[in-house]
């Protein structure tokens, strides 16, 4: 007999022991060891049944065991001392603290919104590698002492659970999830009575949902769950799956999660306490909508106007994008935003502004990263590579200006050491940014094969799990028993399966391949792991192909596809595999921080030089995989790098694994020992928040206060400027340009003074910066390498302002000069942002 319905039952503690409750849900305990030593020091069998789960652990001992531990004084005092631990660090000053004691302008508190969280498996909230960096942030801002407030949605089936069938097809599976048996609390006013947000939908519908709490550590992170019995059954599934359903199902997600987000973090704050944000980081475009609620606050409240609350907005607003290719970009029909952005979903907020902000070259469609980027003042992407690709990328948004113009940044991504790091590594080496050279080469060689050994069992057991799964029956796997050796090269490729990850690069040469594999002398076993979108059967299809090589009884023992990869897996992984694999097709890989959390674990690098390698490769801490660049046959493009892949580990990898002095391969710890020295502290989750912090948060919230202070004059005066802008900027003209002062044979340094004259169109010249810009010029008058000046106004005459400088030459060489007007305001946070210049008229 089925059940109609399953809910959670919490345990009834005694006093003793109730402070168990708190270090369950406070989620501070999935990276703090000691906590996870008391759990798991309960009941060491049931801990182990419950996945590791603090809450589902409690649901799980038994009243005899319960009164047991609170009947012994050792476990009583050790539970005390672990809450006191944790009131302490959600107390006490940490470094946002003193930060903000010596810079009063960071933030009051910051609104972190993001589709996904992946915060820990016990709450799977994540898809992949958006949702674990997001998680990460939070934890990283919590042990920073940031005041952010986390903000997504909470999916009744989380993400897909993925099984194999026998012949090697990705199978999708959705759990139900209960929220009563997650580590959450619901959001309850000062009378206890369910805190509701509303958002209208078409046809006069009301979406209510409700407003789960999770506790990561110092942060709160406010999911919304639209399941609930006051909505109609369309409107209660909104939240059910993570990616999942069509357009229509997605749009109202993000309605969602940014318009219902930002009324969540109201009712928090109101109820809490907690500091109101002052900035709003948008992580990537999926909850861009949460910037026409503020609008639409601004319009009700102070009563601005629709441009005097964009530009206010606009100055406190973050934009992170994590796309780098134009097709994984959110686009909806811009007829079905027009059906949601009705009057009752933002009522004076006019539904052509919202789609202006939407716009891109097709006009029948509405682009989410468009909007993200109109609707914040800053924005970055997650690499230095990366805010390149960004750059460029977007660039039509800003015509006229240089790519490296475009006022997109980039703070690269990091990864939350306590979270990945094995204790083992910490105990051996010290914190992040410690010295490894005291340690002696048989150490940290013993720690990677104590590493090593553990990941070789945890392949056994899920292979084996895999295969019952797919339908073998036990008597038929006594050979998953012998899967892997743990004294064999290690290597380990694990994302998700788009594409450009080309999963399948390693089988470009099958045989090839399999010499590695089976070499007598230094072989390799490689383990796989990955998910493809539901909807993707290309992506699946690529995972069966992996499969269907790795079920070849010549090859099994070395290589495995390991289903249902998540942060429970990820860790073995991380921890164990001497070389972490990723070969993308550069540059579309934004970031890619699974390689960052094998480096703090020792594991060395083999990857294309794209997203955070690219930067962070030395020469010392892996390897760099030659890329075709300027192949366009794709084909052949992957032939080259697969057999450079093929060539860098027979020919340097696996013989620096496996070339010994005493039984230690001392070439092969060196790097071990340089990667943990030098690259450990570098991909750290703390050092990007810090970067976030000072880069852009710290800005933004100048930027806030500057244009809200006295009345919101600022705002007013910026957008009362854009106005005035708008309105001259296709009358300003170049009407003249000329150097002098150059001797016959000019050298480096030499004084050109550089006149123009422009028409303002009704501007004043306080409004806009004339520059004059030099630099080395090609064959076709294209500019590179340029230097601008300032030019300063030096009169009038007949309607022609003149403006003039004197350049010092910058180079020897070709050179070329030209002069531009750009817009200038105090209140604007470069010449480029407004997307506005004018170049002088060429005729040829």
């Amino acid at each position: 007999m089925r059940a109609l319905r399953r809910f959670t039952v919490r345990a009834q503690l005694p006093d003793a022991l109730a402070p168990l409750q708190l270090l369950a849900t406070n989620l501070r305990w999935s990276w703090h060891k000691p906590t996870q030593d008391l759990f798991a020091g309960l009941d060491p069998q049931a801990w182990d049944r419950a996945g590791h789960d603090p809450v589902r652990l409690l649901g799980e001992l038994s009243t005899a065991r319960i009164a047991e531990l609170a009947a012994d004084e050792a476990t009583v005092a050790r539970v005390r001392e672990l809450a006191d631990d944790l009131a302490t660090y959600l107390a006490e000053p940490r470094w946002y603290q003193q930060r903000r004691a010596e810079d009063p302008s960071l933030p009051a508190a910051v609104a972190y919104f993001s589709m996904e969280f992946g915060v820990s498996e016990v709450l799977p909230n994540y898809s992949g590698g958006l949702g674990v960096l997001a998680g990460d942030h939070l934890k990283a801002a919590s042990d920073l002492g940031m005041p952010l407030i986390g903000v997504g949605l909470l999916y009744r089936s989380g993400y897909f659970r993925q099984t194999l069938s026998l012949d090697g097809w990705q199978l999708e599976h959705y759990p139900i999830l209960d929220p009563q048996g997650l580590p959450l609390q619901l959001l309850t006013d000062g009378a206890g009575k369910t805190v509701l947000v509303e958002v209208a939908m078409p046809g006069g519908a009301l979406l209510k949902a409700r407003v789960w709490q999770a506790a990561v550590g110092r942060v709160p992170l406010l999911l919304l769950d639209s399941d609930i019995e006051e909505n109609e059954p369309d409107l209660r599934g909104i939240t059910d799956r993570l990616y999942g359903g069509d357009q229509d199902h997605r749009i109202r997600q993000e309605i969602l999660v940014g318009i219902g987000g930002v009324r969540a973090v109201r009712a928090y704050c109101a109820i809490t306490g907690h500091p109101a944000p002052e900035v709003f980081h948008t992580n990537e475009g999926h909850a861009g909508f949460l910037g026409l609620e503020r609008i639409r606050e601004l319009q009700d409240g102070p009563g601005l106007s629709f441009d005097d609350a964009l530009a206010t907005v606009r100055a406190g607003t973050v934009f992170t994008t994590h796309t780098p290719v134009p097709a994984g970009i959110d686009r909806f029909p811009v007829d079905m935003v027009r059906h949601y952005f009705s009057a009752d979903l933002l009522p004076g907020v006019p539904t052509d502004r919202v789609l202006a902000l939407g716009s891109e070259d097709n006009p029948a469609m509405f682009n989410m990263a468009h909007m993200g980027l109109r609707l914040a003042q800053r924005a970055n992407g997650v690499s230095k590579l990366h805010g390149a690709v960004s750059r460029d990328m977007f660039g039509k948004l800003w015509e006229g200006f240089d790519a490296d113009e475009v006022p997109i940044g980039s703070v690269t991504n990091g990864v939350h050491g306590a979270t990945w790091e094995a204790r083992e590594i910490t105990e051996l080496c010290g914190e992040p940014g410690s010295d490894a050279s005291g340690v002696t080469d048989e150490e940290l060689w013993q720690l990677r094969n104590t590493l090593r050994a553990r990941l070789v069992a945890e392949v056994r057991r899920r292979v084996r799990e895999a295969w019952l799964e797919r339908g073998a029956s036990t008597p038929e796997l006594g050979w998953t028993d012998h899967v892997f050796d743990e004294n064999v090269l290690t290597v380990g490729f694990a994302r998700r399966v788009p594409t450009y990850k080309r999963l399948t690069l390693m089988l470009r040469d099958r045989d090839r391949l399999r010499e590695l594999l089976l070499d007598p002398h230094r072989p390799v076993q490689l383990v796989v792991a990955g998910k493809s979108h539901p909807a993707d059967d290309g992506g699946k299809a690529l995972i069966q192909e992996i499969v269907r090589f790795a079920d070849d009884p010549a090859v099994r023992h070395r290589i495995v596809f390991l289903p249902d990869y998540d942060m429970s897996m990820a860790r073995f992984l991380y921890w164990g595999c001497d070389v972490w694999l990723n070969n993308p097709l550069r540059p579309l890989e934004a970031c890619g921080t699974s390689g960052m959390k094998a480096a703090l674990n020792g594991g060395l690098n083999l990857s294309i030089r794209d997203g955070w390698w690219d930067e962070l490769y030395d020469g010392r801490n892996g390897w760099a995989i030659p890329t075709a660049d300027g192949v366009d046959d794709p084909h052949r493009r992957d032939d080259l790098e697969a057999n450079a892949l093929y060539e860098l580990l027979a020919t340097q990898v696996a013989p620096a694994f496996y070339e010994r002095e005493n039984g230690v391969p001392t070439r092969w710890v060196e790097l071990v020992r340089h990667t943990l020295t030098t690259l450990r502290p570098k991909v750290q989750a703390t050092r990007m928040v810090i970067e976030y912090a000072e880069k852009l948060y710290a800005p933004a919230a100048r930027a806030a206060a500057a244009v809200s202070a006295d009345g919101y004059a600022g705002a007013k005066e910026i957008a009362a400027y854009r106005s005035r802008l708008d309105a001259a900027w296709p009358q300003v003209q170049i009407v003249g340009v000329d150097a002098s002062g150059l001797p016959d044979t000019p050298v480096v340094g030499a004084p050109m003074t550089v006149r123009a004259g422009v028409v303002l169109g009704g501007l004043d010249p306080a409004d806009v910066t004339v520059q004059a810009v030099v630099g080395h010029v090609d064959d076709a008058d294209e500019l590179t390498a340029t230097e601008t000046v300032a030019m300063a106004h030096v009169g009038a005459a007949d309607g022609v302002d003149r403006f003039e400088a004197v350049v010092p030459l910058p180079a020897a060489g070709l050179t070329g000069y030209t002069v531009r007007v750009l817009p200038h305001h105090e209140l604007l946070a470069s010449p480029a942002e407004l997307g506005k210049v004018v170049l002088p008229t060429i005729t040829a």
